[in-house]
């Protein structure tokens, strides 16, 4: 989906940071943390919301009688609801699995129709790697010029042998976001369905689920401000999937003869649930749209653009992505191996990622053995940027 300037016009791009920085205990002191897309920060609220479930509220769910049970099923169910609707989803239609990656092995594997998925060139790993491992039969959708998901070329790839589509809502290494409900009007044209890989987007762009005309939606906890170890995968034809894992809660009965399973999504959350996990990250959602999805995409949207203009006229600087992108700025500099950017950058209190980002086969298409890259969060400010620029001159002082 690309940046809608006409949409955010009006939206604030000044968002408090010095008081959102507060919020979060992991930024205290003079850091710059620029790996957002790895893993954001958590706020206070959310580390309250997931002490209080551990501790003063725990009990396991949909199991006991008694009230503090009962309390705390209330509260899971609650947190479904939440962030069912943080997605414009109806309940019924998310399941808590252990994170994004989980829930694309699990479309994979349980998927009645395995057959031809089409991938594209910027795939994270963890939307590679299941599909083959499930048997499903690979193509690959090249990418544009500036490094967005070749629409057109995937319109002519597609055949009615393909089953599935699985694209990157924004891309974990260039940023690069996708026209989804494009890609959907295409993978549905030949009969396909589109599972999109959300762990990049939840965090920074609207998303409306029956909007966007995909089939599957999936996305991590810990991207979106929340805890680990949890994640969701929503779609509206979860009924249509048999189990994946089987255990204790995901059935209606069971005999030695034969098991019948309970309805989606219950089906799919086998043994004890990430219940305090569910309720952090339900915290994380409630947190984000205090602030509002449009103010944080609007404020990172303005860092991109200052980064991308300042490392544009550093002649030592490539840029890998398109203008547009999404709270992602990935680069290289000539001679100087990201690792060794990385490392310097550290010494001058400044956190980015450097390697291929689970990215191998977009690596070998850019040319490049890794990228430096910088990505952002509702907490980045100026002042992030202007370390990360101080810190690559020094890196180019060194290595000139």
């Amino acid at each position: 989906m690309p940046i809608d300037s006409a949409r955010l016009r009006g939206v604030s791009t000044s968002l408090d940071t010095n008081g959102i920085r507060g919020q979060f205990p992991g930024l205290a002191g003079d850091w710059h943390y620029l790996d957002t897309a790895a893993t954001a920060q958590k706020p206070q609220a959310v580390i309250d919301a997931t002490v209080n479930a551990m501790g003063r509220d725990y009990a396991t769910v949909h199991r006991g009688v008694y009230a503090r049970s009962a309390d705390m099923t209330l509260a899971y169910e609650a947190a479904r609801r939440r962030i069912a609707g943080f997605i414009g989803a109806r309940e019924n239609e998310i399941a808590f699995v252990r994170g994004a990656t989980e829930a694309i092995n699990l479309v994979a594997y349980s998927h009645p129709k395995k057959g031809r998925v089409l991938l594209s060139m910027l795939e994270h790993h963890s939307n590679i790697v299941p599909w083959q491992l499930a048997g499903w039969q690979v193509d690959v959708c090249p990418l544009t010029a500036d490094g967005c998901i070749d629409l057109d070329a995937a319109e002519k790839l597609l055949t009615p042998e393909h089953n599935m589509v699985a694209f990157a809502h924004v891309s974990n290494v260039l940023g690069s976001p996708l026209d989804v409900a494009r890609a959907a009007e295409l993978a549905h044209r030949v009969g396909a369905e589109l599972l999109i890989d959300g762990c990049q987007a939840v965090p920074r762009l609207p998303v409306d689920v029956a909007a966007l005309g995909c089939d599957y939606y999936v996305f991590s906890g810990h991207k979106l401000y929340g805890p680990t170890g949890i994640g969701v995968l929503w779609s509206d034809k979860l009924d249509t999937l048999p189990p994946w894992q089987g255990g204790g809660s995901m059935i209606d009965r069971v005999t030695f003869a034969k098991t019948t399973y309970a309805p989606a999504p219950t089906r799919f959350e086998a043994g004890t649930p990430a219940i305090i996990e569910a309720i952090g990250l339900a915290a994380a959602v409630e947190y984000v749209e205090a602030i509002g999805v449009d103010a944080i995409h609007a404020h990172e949207v303005g860092l991109v653009g200052t980064l991308r203009e300042a490392l544009a006229r550093k002649n030592s600087i490539t840029l890998f992505g398109p203008e547009n992108s999404a709270g992602i700025v990935s680069f290289s500099m000539a001679g100087v191996h990201p690792h060794d950017i990385g490392t310097i950058l550290d010494e001058s209190g400044v956190a980015i990622r450097a390697g291929h980002h689970c990215a191998q086969p977009l690596m070998e298409h850019l040319g490049v053995p890794a990228t430096a890259r910088a990505s952002f969060g509702v907490y980045s400010n100026d002042d992030d940027v202007a370390a990360l620029i101080e810190g690559l001159s020094r890196v180019e002082r060194i290595f000139g």
